[in-house]
């Protein structure tokens, strides 16, 4: 039996075991004065296939935990060890744009790979790879959130119109639009700085008494989002409910959106928040069931 050791304590894991199965690990972290963590695993491993699962938002703070957690399960006899990060971060440096920069998300990929024996995700913010297999050796699954941000507007959401803030949203909208059977379209977005941006785009007459859905893998400081918000209201439709994969809700982000106009501000529970979530629990359960590859396999 795969057991899961439980680094978020937020629901999810116990709602993952739930829907799979697996046996969650017993184990107990300290904290010291210093901020340096303990881990103690309370389990026998020997020969035991483990998969972490771990919220990996604010890294700095979190990702030497998990590396942690990976080394004591290797040293405590740990067979296979896999990393169930629905937030895979430092993914949008995916090239050097100034002579001198890392390349994070190469960079980020080595170090998760030495670890572990493989990953599964939640819609990473690619651009320049087409998919985890170009940045990870080891087996990789992205889920796709598509079918859970569909079903839960397909039901709260009458007459649609799915907005997609950016080019780089399409391929979100587009998926979700087609389980939907709805309209989308897609604004176009000017960036002057890390929070400056400017949102353009025409909405047809013919839409104008749909109710616009704003869906986005992420919202970070959910500038894009509140000045597509303001897009929306100034054209005339209802308030927009905002959609998101991924809620990082940086800075007073949240409080922000419904100050713009956002009827209601929904994300998954990849990043643990205290506003309004979807659980991703039954979409993880059904990747995991054919993955992880057994060993040797290829992704």
């Amino acid at each position: 039996m795969m057991r899961l050791l439980d680094l978020r304590d937020d629901g999810l894991g116990a709602a993952l075991c739930v829907a799979t199965g697996w046996h969650r690990l017993a184990h107990a972290l300290h904290a010291f004065p210093d901020g340096e963590t303990l881990l103690r695993l309370d389990e026998d491993l020997r020969g035991a296939d483990v998969a972490v699962l771990a919220d990996l938002a604010h890294p700095e703070q979190r990702v030497l935990r998990v590396l942690l957690a990976a080394g004591a399960l290797r040293d405590h006899g740990a067979a296979r060890i896999g990393l169930i990060a629905p937030y895979l971060p430092y993914l949008r440096q995916d090239a050097a744009f100034h002579p001198g920069e890392a390349i994070s998300a190469r960079v980020f990929a080595r170090v998760l790979e030495r670890e572990f024996d493989w990953l599964l995700t939640v819609e990473p913010h690619l651009h320049r790879f087409a998919s985890l297999a170009e940045l990870f050796t080891v087996p990789a699954h992205n889920v796709s959130a598509a079918p859970l941000l569909a079903g839960w507007v397909g039901e709260h959401v009458p007459d649609p119109l799915l907005v997609g803030p950016d080019a780089e949203s399409a391929q979100w909208v587009g998926a979700t639009a087609r389980r939907l059977g709805c309209p989308a379209t897609v604004l176009r977005k000017e960036r002057r700085g890390d929070t400056e941006v400017l949102v353009h785009g025409a909405i047809a007459p013919a839409w104008r008494n749909r109710t616009p859905v704003l869906l986005d893998d992420m919202i970070s400081t959910g500038h894009t989002l509140i000045e597509a918000c303001r897009l929306l209201r100034a054209a005339g439709l209802p308030p927009p409910v905002v959609l998101a994969v991924h809620g990082l809700f940086a800075g007073s982000a949240h409080a922000e959106l419904l100050a713009a106009g956002a009827r209601t501000v929904l994300t998954t529970d990849a990043v643990p928040h205290a506003a309004g979530t979807l659980s991703l629990a039954p979409l993880l359960a059904d990747a995991l069931a054919g993955f992880p590859p057994a060993p040797g396999n290829a992704n």
